[in-house]
């Protein structure tokens, strides 16, 4: 029987969004089933889940490399794209998702870039950026395009793009200078200042989505679908009032009292994770509250302050 998570990362690699479905028996076990989006079903609770975010970096000079590990630790899925073997190579992107050594004329064939990637053009000349903003805006727009460059530069970009018939709106959508204005020199400044611009663009301008997103850290997800070590898995699947995740967040805890994953640390997962050790192996599972109003003094407010159900499965 195919575990259920590498089903449901098998659907989005394949770019389709679908909702992971639950009910609770009276036996108090928990059946799982995918649906591909759009369409409902009758459930106990439901999660929505959307291809994973890509950032995809045009090119693999001396911003890249920083630019890939920051966005590594933020939860993006890296692909470095650069034509020449020395940048484009395992040994310096280790923890990148995908390596294409491939011109940026015939890459995009490879990269089938979505509305869900993010996209940075940090190639290394002019003739280059342009290749990549061409294709770029002759395709499926992404939900972020940025490409580094001065502004006398960016105008230039933008006068030569008009020139040959694009969009203006959509030339306007490119994030050029690329970054926020935080008065970066060096290489990990600059990726620094891009990588607060992509998060900026990801928490406040998301994609426009049909259903709710999910809390998702893929992370989690992919050692679900591999995991063969007995565990606990803990999801939130509400919450109300100041707490650091939301709906979808999901955290494996282990018989020896290891954890994968977060629901947002402190007070939460401390009450939680006693129960989800109780549950391992039983193949039961329990929807709990967890107010952590309750008996706050004024250090407490700052860490603990709302309330949120989750979900236990052993």
């Amino acid at each position: 029987m195919k575990n259920i998570y590498a089903e449901l990362l098998e659907t989005l690699k394949d770019g389709k969004p679908a909702s992971l479905n639950t009910n609770i028996s009276a036996e108090g076990q928990a059946e799982k089933w995918i649906k591909i989006l759009p369409g409902e079903v009758k459930a106990d609770f439901r999660e929505y889940y959307y291809p994973e975010e890509r950032l995809i970096i045009l090119g693999g000079g001396h911003v890249s490399w920083p630019l890939a590990l920051f966005a590594e630790e933020a939860g993006f899925s890296v692909t470095v794209v650069d034509d020449r073997p020395a940048f484009a190579n395992r040994e310096r992107f280790p923890g990148a998702r995908e390596v294409l050594c491939e011109s940026f004329e015939k890459c995009f064939d490879k990269l089938q870039v979505t509305a869900y990637d993010y996209v940075v053009v940090v190639t290394r000349g002019h003739r280059y950026d342009m290749e990549c903003l061409k294709a770029l805006l002759s395709g499926k727009i992404p939900a972020y395009v940025g490409m580094m460059g001065s502004k006398r530069r960016v105008l230039g970009v933008k006068e030569l793009l008009e020139k040959e018939g694009f969009d203006k709106e959509k030339i306007e959508s490119i994030h050029m200078p690329i970054g926020l204005s935080i008065g970066a020199l060096t290489p990990g400044e600059i990726a620094i200042s891009i990588m607060a611009e992509l998060i900026q663009v990801k928490r406040q301008l998301p994609v426009e989505k049909e259903f709710p997103v999910s809390d998702t850290d893929f992370r989690v997800l992919e050692k679900l679908a591999v995991e063969e070590e007995p565990h606990g898995v803990v999801t939130i699947l509400s919450t109300k009032g100041s707490v650091p995740r939301r709906s979808g967040a999901k955290m494996i805890v282990y018989q020896d009292g290891r954890i994968f994953g977060s629901i947002g640390g402190g007070c939460a997962e401390a009450e939680v994770m006693r129960e989800t050790l109780a549950c391992i192996g039983t193949g039961k599972c329990k929807v709990k509250k967890i107010d952590m109003t309750k008996d706050m003094d004024e250090e407490d407010v700052m860490v603990c302050g709302g309330i949120m159900e989750v979900f236990i499965e052993g």
